[in-house]
């Protein structure tokens, strides 16, 4: 049987097989960007390296993402998936930088194989987890961080590990968490504007997509790939 373990953002470090999971919003936000018609999707940590990788590299490319959840001056999307949910993105670049998901991505790197998670790609993750059959698989809980519980995450993950070992729980009690949790009570009509409720029903779509998503190293451009998988 697969060994599971979870770690906070702060303990990330490459394994034989690593989760990293970001109900709200990074890896919400990113399966909406491709399908929306996203050609091409590269996470960054930082927003300098986010603007310096569209300048060398890819002029043309959208930058999105946020700071403290805000989204950030200059950049042409944040990090809402209702944002991208009815915009058309056919053929575009992005370029994503987030304060909890793409940090976990990038403390990752080196693993054997890195996964981004949310409860819309469980599922696929899973099954992608049953195929490669690893020892063990470490997951990421990015919402454990800047002293919030995370977790909207912890359950997410919770679910895909559970799913992993062969078990097929109902995921009822585990999308409950994510409202409760500390990140997911700002997702409310009296909630900061960076956090619109919108996002909240969107984040807990599980299994809205059918494909997991693969993060593997782009030496070349300084940033990860994120590909279908």
């Amino acid at each position: 049987m697969t060994e599971i373990r979870y770690v906070d953002l702060d303990g990330a470090t490459p394994d034989e097989a690593v989760v990293v999971i970001d109900v709200l919003r990074a890896f919400t936000f990113e399966p909406w960007c491709f399908h929306r018609g996203a050609h091409r999707l590269l996470a960054v940590d930082t927003r300098q390296g986010a603007v310096a990788l569209r300048d060398t590299h890819l002029p043309g490319a959208l930058l999105a993402g946020e700071e403290d959840g805000r989204p950030i001056d200059g950049f042409d999307l944040g990090n809402s998936p209702a944002e991208v949910a009815d915009r058309d993105l056919g053929g575009a670049t992005v370029i994503h930088r987030t304060s909890a998901g793409t940090q976990g991505l990038t403390r990752t790197t080196g693993s054997g194989v890195v996964l981004a998670a949310s409860f819309v790609t469980a599922a696929a993750t899973a099954a992608h987890l049953r195929v490669l059959a690893p020892e063990r698989v470490t997951f990421v809980i990015t919402g454990a961080s800047l002293g919030r519980d995370g977790d909207e995450d912890l359950a997410a993950a919770e679910l895909i590990a559970a799913r992993v070992q062969g078990l097929d729980p109902d995921p009822t009690p585990f999308v409950d968490r994510v409202a409760t949790s500390d990140a997911g009570r700002m997702f409310t009509p009296e909630g900061p504007a960076w956090a619109p409720d919108v996002d909240l029903p969107l984040a807990v779509e599980v299994d809205r997509f059918d494909h997991a998503l693969l993060a593997t190293p782009a030496p070349d451009l300084g940033a990860i790939e994120i590909t279908r998988a």
